[in-house]
């Protein structure tokens, strides 16, 4: 019978997950996962279509009526993938600063936790994957057979997501993206679901200082150290 392999990235806003979880995707040949993504999905739905994003009932009840489509990409514009909601390509929408200020928010509701943790097991069951966000090793694949958490001093994610923002033609402010990471984290790490903290075994890693090839080189080295 084939034994398929899970891997699970887990770290704070702008660690740099998505860009080391799917370059350790490419390396391996495993599908890649940024649950991040979803959970943007639903925020940047909430903003459309609910009056209210502190009605926890109401959003749950979106995310769980909802279809989120995650492709490969169709454009050679920098995206990781394409994000479809309902048939619209939302994958530009998600990184919109009103999503940027709501995503933990939303991420706090339990029936959306719930929602897409089904979403998200299903589409790491019977494959060989590489599956990042902040529960991955916790919650959503707690059997995973590697684990690792990546983290980086907040000035150093908000200068990296600073850069992101502007590669893609915005026009941030540093001191706001600064803000708005020391909120998310607050809300990540203090949610009574799912809240952000390494799994009890989970391999931590430092990326201050360290380049993306660096931080890939290290996962891939402990994977290869204990097959």
């Amino acid at each position: 019978m084939h034994r398929y392999v899970s891997i699970a990235i887990d770290g704070p806003a702008a660690s740099g997950k998505s860009s080391v979880g799917l370059n350790v995707a490419e390396k391996l040949g495993f599908i890649f996962l940024d649950t991040g993504i979803m959970y943007r999905a639903v925020t940047w739905a909430a903003l459309e279509k609910c009056e209210n994003l502190h009605d926890p009932e109401a959003i749950s009840l979106l995310a769980n009526s909802i279809q989120i489509e995650i492709t490969p990409p169709t454009k050679k514009d920098g995206r990781i993938n394409d994000v479809i909601v309902d048939g619209i390509d939302i994958t530009r929408k998600i990184r919109d600063e009103k999503v940027n200020n709501s995503v933990s928010l939303v991420s706090t509701y339990s029936g959306v936790r719930n929602a897409l943790t089904r979403q998200q097991r299903l589409i790491g069951k019977n494959r060989n994957i590489v599956m990042v966000g902040r529960d991955i090793g916790t919650v959503v694949m707690p059997d995973a057979d590697y684990k690792f958490f990546l983290n980086a001093s907040i000035e150093e994610r908000a200068r990296r997501r600073f850069s992101e923002e502007i590669s893609q033609g915005g026009t941030p402010v540093f001191e706001n993206v600064l803000e708005n990471l020391h909120s998310r984290d607050k809300i990540d790490s203090s949610r009574d679901i799912a809240p952000l903290f390494p799994a009890d075994n989970a391999i931590i890693i430092e990326t201050d200082h360290k380049s993306l090839n660096e931080v890939v080189e290290e996962i891939v080295k402990n994977i290869n150290l204990r097959k």
